[in-house]
């Protein structure tokens, strides 16, 4: 995921933000459409020209961008409604399916706990959870599931936050060992009530810690520390946090972070009284898209089997905001500290192992933190990730920049908007510079 170009000063990119303001100010007379229109094409013209490029070809039905500088209100530049079908416009208190956005989250607690002392970076999680103290990893990696060797290494928290445990994915693995995670309802997250093909099959399992039972009688794709390898890391560490903490997953989540950083908007579950404001998802199906989760009747206002730590999470763009500022703030929340500033800096940093393998992952040329991607070089700074419905979201701390682009398709390979998005902000952002 591009980052933005680190040579650019906090100064010009605060000053770019209240001349923004000032624009606002004087179009206080127009609709919310049509100021934000004029801001962003005066403002943001690559970030307006992606977003009403998508939208005004019905490659989407909706798209947010959400940008903010330093500790300056947010910007958004916005297109489209709810739906097709729905007349609503979405905004940034619209209700989108964030997926993986979750991960960085989740990472997040773990930080926490870290910095507490409740728990360690490389602590084996075997010591909290006795089943993954022998584990097998199969021979040829997504190969037979009975030919299996042990493992040598112990699996810890760092390799659960940077996908180098070895553990699978049943959206990314192929033969028996996908089949099984299936089979076992290991599985990474909800997608809709509709019989779509070709998204999870199976029903997951009741509960979190039947979750991670069940992971641990699974073989793993790769040696723990070898190999970057989506997993379902992430839902597992929601799992360490459970019994570390003593609290429920989404209720440490709510009381450490959501309120702390007055997410209201944003859990496992949609209520009823807000399904007014959740996007439809929708499948691009030759190159159409067909509703395949809609607002109004999603399967988010269900009740989840339990809080998918790696995937489960709806939330705002204004919601998480919230959280890539308080990232930005190295910890702070507005007045509020939430959490540590070294808790901070240690989970934006790259915690791959020494010697794993990134080649040829989504992972390559960069490092990976607590549950984000993190730029090295040119990007150092650049901690964030993105959703499997299109969302993505990131921050760079050396710049003072945080931002945000909210949609809803699957899959997200349909559109390049993870890399499209940060190269438009990119050159906006230059262009305010040589300005």
């Amino acid at each position: 995921m591009p980052s933005l170009d680190s040579t650019i000063s906090r100064r010009s990119l605060l000053r770019g933000s209240a001349m923004l303001g000032a624009g606002l100010a004087g179009s206080a007379a127009l609709p919310r459409w049509a100021y934000a229109s004029a801001a962003a094409e005066a403002q943001f013209p690559a970030v307006a020209r992606m977003v009403s490029d998508y939208v005004g070809a019905s490659k989407l039905a909706n798209a947010v961008a959400a940008i903010g500088f330093g500790g300056a209100p947010l910007i958004e530049v916005a297109r489209g409604n709810l739906a097709l079908d729905v007349p609503r416009p979405a905004d940034l208190d619209s209700l989108y399916r964030i997926y993986s956005m979750t991960k960085p989250i989740t990472g997040m607690a773990a930080m926490m706990l870290i910095d507490e002392g409740k728990l360690r970076l490389d602590q084996p999680i075997a010591d909290l959870m006795p089943k993954y103290a022998k584990m097998q990893v199969q021979v040829t990696p997504d190969g037979s599931i009975t030919e299996l060797k042990p493992a040598q290494t112990q699996i810890t928290v760092r390799h659960l936050l940077t996908h180098t445990a070895g553990l699978g994915y049943s959206i990314t693995q192929k033969g028996p060992l996908k089949d099984a995670y299936e089979q076992a309802g290991l599985l990474p997250g909800q997608i809709t009530r509709l019989p779509v093909p070709g998204v999870f099959a199976g029903k997951p399992v009741p509960s979190l810690a039947l979750f991670a039972d069940k992971l641990a009688e699974m073989p793993l794709v790769y040696e723990p520390g070898t190999r970057w390898s989506y997993s379902v890391g992430l839902d597992l560490l929601g799992r360490v946090i459970e019994i570390v903490s003593g609290r429920p997953f989404d209720a440490f989540l709510q009381e450490r972070i959501f309120g702390p950083c007055a997410m209201v908007s944003t859990g496992f579950r949609v209520p009823v009284r807000e399904a007014g404001r959740l996007t439809t998802n929708y499948g691009v199906f030759n190159g159409a898209l067909v509703p395949i989760d809609p607002g109004e009747g999603s399967i988010y206002l269900d009740a989840p089997a339990f809080p998918f730590g790696g995937a489960g999470l709806v939330s705002s763009p204004r919601d998480y905001d919230r959280f890539l500022a308080m990232l930005l703030g190295y910890g702070k929340s507005g007045p509020e500290r939430v959490m540590s500033d070294a808790a901070v800096r240690l989970g934006v940093s790259n915690l791959l192992p020494a010697g794993a393998d990134t080649a040829n992952s989504w992972a390559a040329n960069a490092g990976f933190g607590a549950g984000g991607r993190v730029g090295l070089g040119a990007d150092a700074g650049t901690f964030g990730w993105s959703g499997a419905a299109g969302t993505v979201a990131f921050v760079n701390l050396r710049v003072g920049v945080r931002a945000g682009f909210y949609t809803q398709y699957m899959p997200s390979s349909s559109y390049p908007i993870s890399d499209e998005f940060p190269k438009a902000l990119r050159a906006d952002v230059q262009m305010k510079k040589a300005a």
